[in-house]
């Protein structure tokens, strides 16, 4: 099924973001976090996102 293959593959790239950016991310609750660190992973998730895509549309 697509959606859960996207949805997979969006939370490993969530929780790899996450580890680059030492934010200790785990599955499941992470109320333990600060907004600041959850919007960190967020926007980082983002911009290789939108990188990605210029990327692709460059070439």
């Amino acid at each position: 099924m697509a959606t859960k293959k996207a949805k997979d593959s969006l939370s490993r790239f969530k929780m790899e973001v996450a580890s680059e950016l030492g934010v200790p991310l785990k599955d499941g609750y992470n109320g333990d976090l600060t907004s600041a660190q959850n919007g960190s992973v967020g926007g980082e998730m983002v911009r290789q996102m939108i990188r990605k895509q210029e990327d692709q549309m460059s070439k």
